[in-house]
């Protein structure tokens, strides 16, 4: 069986910041036409969304899909919400987590794999703003670091 071929279209990097990712799991995603191709194009904001378990259905609100230029009077709305696919219990088991505090459901990327486009949710848990300095002072931390080991092999 041919290895499939994973190309990333959009990011959610406020996600890394805002929360600590628990576990991820890969959703399809009922789209309309002109979604597809406004999402070939790369028309895709994930910056400010969010997913909901609704009567044991996973729906993500907030994906900003830009509306497809050369679409007619059957455009798409471009922040409407959009149905997750995932397997029952998947979505019992997502459901059951959710409920204890602190935990939120978020879309972390959206991606082709192969000619399906998949949407990588996130179980996050939020993190308190010294959580978010100690991470910047990480990062920090690591790029001395690289800086002075390439200045030093020079």
């Amino acid at each position: 069986m041919a290895k499939e071929s994973l190309k990333t279209i959009a990011k959610n990097k406020k996600a890394f910041h805002e929360y600590f990712v628990m576990e991820s799991l890969e959703a399809g995603i009922e789209l309309m036409g002109t979604e597809v191709k406004s999402i070939r194009q790369g028309r895709v904001n994930l910056k400010d969304s969010w997913c909901t378990v609704d009567n044991g259905e996973v729906f993500a609100k907030g994906i900003h899909i830009s509306q497809y230029e050369q679409g007619n009077i059957y455009n798409h709305e471009p922040t409407r919400v959009r149905r997750l696919l995932l397997h029952k219990r998947e979505i019992l088991r997502l459901y059951g987590t959710l409920k204890q505090e602190g935990y939120s459901l978020v879309p972390i990327s959206m991606y082709f794999k192969g000619s399906k486009i998949k949407l990588q949710i996130g179980l996050c848990k939020g993190k308190k703003l010294y959580d978010k300095r100690s991470d910047m002072a990480a990062k920090a931390a690591k790029r001395d670091m690289e800086r002075a080991v390439k200045i030093r092999n020079r």
